[in-house]
């Protein structure tokens, strides 16, 4: 199992940054930027709206050390937050807050996403996490693109924390993937058949002036246009540090052992990108309470024993990659629930918006 050393971690995280006192989002990226700027070593950066940042672990060779990374870059950041009368939050859109109220950030590349998708943009007071796997090969990285994205749903399920928006119950645990797919080219994945047509795909959208880079195709998953990574996408931004590593291990198993499928002339089997969409609708809906389908069987399953049948799936890998305690860790959270279920339980039992934001900001930093 030598390939597993080459897979590779990287995680980004978009947070929100907070007032302390309101509860509100604030517009203080720049001035945390210029405060932390001989901290961060470049693992930070602004994103749409200056009430949001993002950062990224450096390439970390296991989740022990994703672990440090996140535990580390959520405690500079917070530290830098408090100073302020601020507070971080990672979760995927904020209970209150509007996306009338947010100031978009002064640089050419969110000034030209304002352009092209008006009012759309402007509404993407959203917050993700991505998680990148190390692949080399080009060839190899869509083929696992064609293969895991039949396990998005399931993944999302587990990092939905997004059920409030502007102050209403939505009726969805991922709100945040409802107001992301209203941009073009999001959502499941095209499926395609080398690394070779997928370059001409982006080429054409280049060339005929739908994009002006492939970092405009927002997929759940994508081969990273300038990383030799497959970047997955679709998570909300996870409240936890275990879930986010918890997470991370499982889409690394999932990875691991789909190449172990390929060495043995073995592939999972793919299915149309529209019943993958199926299940995301179901996930979006109702996270780890919900059911898929499982269209091998053409059943419903509920989650918790489809995911129980996915960690049965990677076993034999948890131990080689040393993730074992990380991925058994998923059923805390299918137990527990996942960050939308307490948001949902702590508003239903306070009736406060201001209580699920401090119990947000406690559980951001939750053993960091």
């Amino acid at each position: 199992m030598d390939y597993l050393s080459d897979l590779t971690i990287g995680i980004e995280e978009e947070y929100q940054i907070v007032d302390r006192e309101s509860r509100e989002l604030t517009s203080f990226v720049s001035e945390f930027l210029e405060q932390g700027a001989v901290l961060f070593r470049d693992q930070v950066k602004p994103e749409f709206l200056q009430s949001q940042i993002e950062v990224g672990s450096s390439v970390c060779k296991n989740v022990q050390e994703a672990r440090e990374e996140i535990c580390r870059l959520r405690r500079i950041v917070s530290e830098i937050a408090e100073k302020n009368n601020s507070m971080i939050v990672a979760a995927g859109t904020h209970p209150f807050s509007s996306w009338e109220d947010q100031l978009v950030t002064d640089q050419d590349r969110y000034k030209g996403l304002m352009d092209s998708m008006q009012l759309v943009a402007k509404r993407l007071l959203i917050f993700g996490m991505h998680i990148h796997v190390g692949i080399e090969d080009r060839d190899l990285q869509i083929d696992l693109m064609n293969q895991m994205s039949y396990f998005m749903p399931h993944i999302l399920t587990l990092s939905t924390s997004s059920p409030f928006w502007r102050g209403e119950k939505t009726g969805f645990k991922s709100y945040r993937s409802i107001v992301f797919e209203d941009l073009p080219r999001t959502g499941i994945p095209e499926r395609f058949d080398s690394a070779l047509e997928y370059d001409n795909y982006v080429k054409t959208l280049v060339d005929c002036g739908s994009i002006d880079e492939p970092s405009k195709i927002w997929w759940d998953i994508r081969p990273h246009p300038k990383f030799p990574t497959l970047e997955f996408r679709i998570c909300d931004c996870t409240t936890r540090v275990d879930e986010v590593i918890s997470i991370a291990a499982l889409i690394q198993a999932l990875v691991a052992k789909l190449i172990q499928y390929r060495i043995n002339n073995q592939t999972w089997r793919t299915y149309r990108p529209s019943m993958i969409a199926e299940n995301k609708w179901r996930a979006m809906k109702d996270g780890i309470h919900g059911s898929l389908i499982d269209f091998g069987k053409k059943t419903e399953g509920l989650v918790p024993f489809l995911i129980e049948e996915i960690i049965e799936l990677v076993d034999d890998v948890l131990d080689p990659l040393g993730i074992r305690k990380e991925v058994e860790n998923v059923r805390t959270i299918l137990n527990n629930g996942a960050s939308a279920d307490r948001q949902l339980a702590c508003y239903d039992q306070t009736g406060s918006m201001k209580s699920v934001m401090d119990q947000l900001g406690e559980e951001t930093l939750e053993g960091i």
